[in-house]
């Protein structure tokens, strides 16, 4: 059995760009999620890692995206992780090269918004403190959430 699925949790670190395929014309949308980890060393010492992922959305979840979704929003994503080869050169005349390059990124099928509602005070519960609005492209049967 395999399985390529990939959960998210983070925040939007620009405003989501709407774009439309060169061949085909099929609208997507393209974002940038940070997420963070954080560890205690050997040293007893706190660490933390922000790291960066590019999400897709292709068709009406794309659509959500662009339209509801802002930079510094707070949002959970769930779609699989996909690669695209090329190759790049560098350098110049004789000592010109070629790379081999991979790129990773997500294709969304499910976003959710998480932010908190402004109405609401900070010491609610969790679960009527936070605002979700789901868009899915495909059936999430089996999803934790």
């Amino acid at each position: 059995m395999y399985q390529n699925r990939v959960h998210l949790i983070g925040y939007l670190g620009n405003n989501p760009e709407h774009k439309a395929a060169k061949q085909t014309g099929r609208k997507y949308t393209v974002f940038s999620l940070a997420t963070k980890r954080a560890w205690k060393s050997a040293d007893e010492e706190w660490h933390s890692k922000t790291e960066w992922h590019r999400v897709i959305a292709w068709n009406g979840v794309g659509e959500y995206a662009a339209a509801k979704l802002r930079k510094g929003d707070h949002v959970y994503i769930e779609g699989t992780l996909v690669s695209s080869s090329y190759e790049r050169e560098i350098g110049k005349g004789k000592k010109a090269a070629t790379l081999k390059l991979t790129s990773w990124s997500i294709r969304a099928n499910v976003v959710r918004k998480l932010n908190r509602t402004e109405n609401q005070p900070e010491a609610a519960s969790a679960a009527s403190s936070v605002h979700a609005v789901a868009i899915t492209g495909e059936s999430s049967a089996g999803a934790p959430f």
